[in-house]
């Protein structure tokens, strides 16, 4: 099962309007189950920079399963995980990229989002990812 055009807009819209509810311009990506791109907005004015750090955030996130700011808690000195940022081509390790399931629990692709602090970045993702429950 895959995430659909329709519903990867659905999830960009949401996530723009949280964008803007906090004042801030953000790059989003929304990626299939296979962390292929499906979807993606750079809002007027976002860094040209974080249009990449959003895709390997959707990437990472379909990746590993898990959350980008779980994997950077895992990532570090004397973790698990560390130095997995280099792998896959290089992932990105810090808040706002997450995983997205169906109904069923099964995943169906990842949403990624940078642009302003990590904080942020996970608040418009979240809000992203809530536009399919």
């Amino acid at each position: 099962m895959n995430i659909t055009l329709k519903q990867a807009e659905a999830m960009i819209e949401k996530a723009k309007a949280k964008a803007e509810e906090l004042n801030t311009k953000m790059n989003i990506s929304v990626v299939d189950a296979g962390a292929n791109q499906v979807a993606f907005v750079r809002m007027d004015g976002a860094w040209l920079g974080s249009a990449d750090i959003a895709l390997k955030k959707a990437k990472t996130a379909r990746f590993f399963d898990m959350n980008t700011g779980e994997i950077g808690k895992l990532s570090q000195p004397g973790e698990s995980l560390y130095n997995i940022e280099h792998s896959n081509g290089g992932l990105i390790s810090f808040p706002g990229g997450l995983p997205i399931k169906d109904a069923k629990g099964t995943i169906i692709g990842a949403i990624g989002v940078s642009g302003s602090s990590v904080e942020n970045d996970h608040k418009v993702a979240t809000a992203g990812a809530e536009a399919l429950k």
